[in-house]
């Protein structure tokens, strides 16, 4: 069945937003609401009401795809490594397809800011594109010819709990991870991760657009530890580069507004890169916050 209204659900910790959109990737309609935490049964009512709520707005029946803070299990088939904890061990993928009455694609959340960043975002066009989450985490997604790569774990594009390139002496054995391992690129690499590491120079305690502001200032202490967080991105994607050689990188979250990023990252990360030349482009995110939920509904593509 060829489906021309794409419906997008991006659960999150905190609230659940959708989106409907048309053949040609416009919008049609959008919701949020506040996600019923701790709350199976909750969660997913509440995601087929809202689906039911846009269709009956919009007088047709559309394609589902929804973006979770985790994975479906191949072993087991119920849902594994989310920050939602009540989502863990459930079939939500087959309780939202009994409640909707239809197939229903899901997906980490961030396969679905790749997959909408390389459908009509920064990527579009692309064959091989990586998207970077960097935010209260670091997460990524790698999407192939417009399909997300998920991998026989389904973890592919978790490059957030690797270890750091290429450490420095006094980068080991890195900062304790909630993963049990140290030294974590998402532990250097995450809003907060920045933020440690300021703090930990300095002893003052500022969030990450503070301490980039006073970078802008002329901080030495701000600046320094900017520049540290550069060289350790351009590390931490240098080995992407030599492992998946993707045309196109998009990054997302918080630390992804930085705007000095897309120029400095690139020029350190030629020294990193097994390649005479990188023409592999860092590019920030053509929808933003909205990406998620919009590469929810790209999870059917055109012609699915």
């Amino acid at each position: 069945m060829t489906h021309d209204l794409r419906i997008g659900v991006d659960l999150g910790g905190t609230k659940i937003a959708i989106i409907a959109l048309d053949g040609n990737g416009v919008v049609l309609t959008r919701r949020r609401i506040t996600t019923p935490r701790e709350d199976y049964p909750a969660t997913v009512d509440a995601i087929a009401a809202l689906v039911h709520a846009v269709e009956a707005e919009l007088g047709r029946r559309g394609s589902v795809g929804v973006g979770i803070p985790g994975a479906i299990s191949p072993a087991t088939g119920l849902v594994k490594n989310a920050n939602s904890t009540w989502l863990i061990g459930k079939p939500l993928d087959r309780d939202l397809a009994a409640a909707l009455d239809r197939p229903v694609r899901l997906a980490n959340d961030a396969n679905c800011f790749a997959v909408s960043e390389a459908t009509d975002g920064a990527a579009r066009g692309a064959g091989v594109v990586f998207g970077v989450i960097v935010g209260t985490g670091t997460g990524g997604g790698v999407v192939v010819n417009g399909r997300p790569l998920h991998g026989a774990n389904a973890i592919g594009g978790e490059w957030g709990h690797n270890p750091l390139p290429w450490p420095r002496a006094d980068e080991l054995p890195g900062p304790a991870c909630y993963c049990g391992q140290h030294g974590c690129i998402e532990t250097w690499l995450s809003g907060p991760g920045f933020e440690r590491e300021f703090a930990a120079v300095t002893g003052r305690h500022l969030g990450a657009a503070a301490i980039v502001q006073a970078a802008e200032s002329g901080e030495a202490a701000a600046e320094a530890t900017l520049a540290r967080y550069e060289d350790r991105m351009a590390r931490a994607l240098a080995s992407i580069i030599n492992l998946l050689d993707p045309d196109v990188i998009v990054l997302g979250g918080g630390m992804s507004n930085i705007a000095r990023l897309y120029r400095n990252v690139p020029r350190l990360w030629t020294q990193y890169v097994f390649s005479d030349r990188v023409d592999t482009r860092l590019l920030p995110p053509a929808h933003g916050d909205a990406s998620g939920v919009r590469g929810a509904a790209w999870l059917w593509p055109v012609g699915a």
